[in-house]
């Protein structure tokens, strides 16, 4: 993006933009390199990396928000750290420290600064860490070199009307088998999901559920967001199991749903037959925070919660709550928040 073109914040939705910089940094002969910001956002890479051809590569994503005195702050960034790692260990790719990756992300941040949106205009600036095995290796094994790299785009506001519920169908596909990457953030499962949320759009909803793949009996994964309900008892309830993705924010809203707004929490099964036990019910992961669930299509009958056009109140809370805390309104839990400086 040319330094002199202006950004017309209230248009930003959730698309590529060319900022100034990015960070990348290679691991080679045992150990990552200094790592360095370039300009250069084009990636050279051998076309025997085991990446292109055997999805040896995983991701991650965070936002840096603007706050009201205008300074610039990161959300759980440790949290991210600590999943990249997690993806890596599946996939015979080398760890990257903590303090590296949040380093990567900081340098990123002040050297894209004018890219992060006003506060006020609910954009954030979308920070996408990746690891991907490259070289010259045609055989499936791990890949003798491996790039870190982070950049950033500014988005904005996922809910450009507000926050607003929208519907959601059962799919009889699965996005990730049991026991096998569900749990990590790999290219794989992203690519599995492709077609069922092309099905469930073309019918009209604005994504698909999946089941656990080894009964398709429990509700599991929302698209690619993380399920959470609220019982008529005022329980917070999500999934556990080994092939849902641990999202950052599923686990933030846990602890503030029992800390602030004392509920009682459950991690645990989610049956799809048993889903009229809940009164409201959300997807939740770093784009949206939460998307309100209206209704859930299964065996041909919509299923509606709260409302099919209104908010529930517990889920409006929630969503007030974390990002209000996300922007600075709202002091969080003690390690939450990193100042950019």
């Amino acid at each position: 993006m040319d330094k002199n073109e202006k950004i017309n914040w209230d248009e930003l939705g959730f698309e590529y933009i060319k900022t100034d910089y990015r960070y990348i940094s290679t691991w080679k002969d045992g150990e990552w390199d200094d790592g360095k910001l370039t300009e250069d956002n084009m990636l050279t890479i051998s076309e025997a990396s085991t990446s292109l051809h055997y999805g040896q590569q995983c991701f991650e994503g965070l936002k840096a928000y603007r706050t009201k005195d205008g300074s610039i702050q990161l959300f759980r960034p440790n949290r991210n750290a600590s999943r990249l790692n997690d993806s890596c260990k599946k996939l015979l790719m080398p760890q990257l420290p903590e303090e590296k990756f949040i380093d990567a992300c900081m340098q990123v941040v002040k050297a894209n600064e004018r890219f992060v949106p006003p506060y006020g205009t609910g954009g954030t600036l979308y920070i996408r860490p990746f690891i991907i095995g490259v070289g010259n290796n045609i055989g499936v094994k791990a890949a003798p070199e491996y790039i870190f790299c982070v950049f950033c785009v500014p988005v904005g506001a996922y809910f450009k009307g507000g926050l607003a519920p929208v519907n959601f169908m059962i799919s009889d596909y699965d996005r990730a088998a049991p026991f096998g990457t569900g749990q990590q953030k790999v290219g794989g499962n992203y690519a599995a999901s492709m077609e069922p949320h092309k099905i469930a759009v073309e019918r009209g909803f604005a994504d698909c559920i999946y089941l656990d793949p080894a009964t398709h009996t429990k509700i599991e994964e929302v698209g690619a967001a993380n399920f959470f309900g609220i019982t008529h008892d005022n329980k917070f309830v999500t999934p556990k199991s080994p092939s849902i993705l641990p999202s950052i924010t599923k686990y933030s809203l846990l602890q503030l749903a029992e800390e602030v707004l004392h509920l009682e929490v459950v991690e645990g099964d989610v049956f799809i037959d048993k889903i009229d036990e809940f009164k409201e019910a959300g997807a939740c992961g770093t784009a949206a925070v939460i998307t309100p669930i209206g209704g859930i299509e299964y065996e041909n009958k919509l299923h509606v919660f709260h409302s099919e056009t209104e908010v529930g109140p517990i889920t409006r809370k929630l969503y007030d709550t974390l990002v209000g805390i996300q922007f600075g309104d709202i002091e969080g839990p003690e390690g939450w928040i990193y100042k950019v400086k």
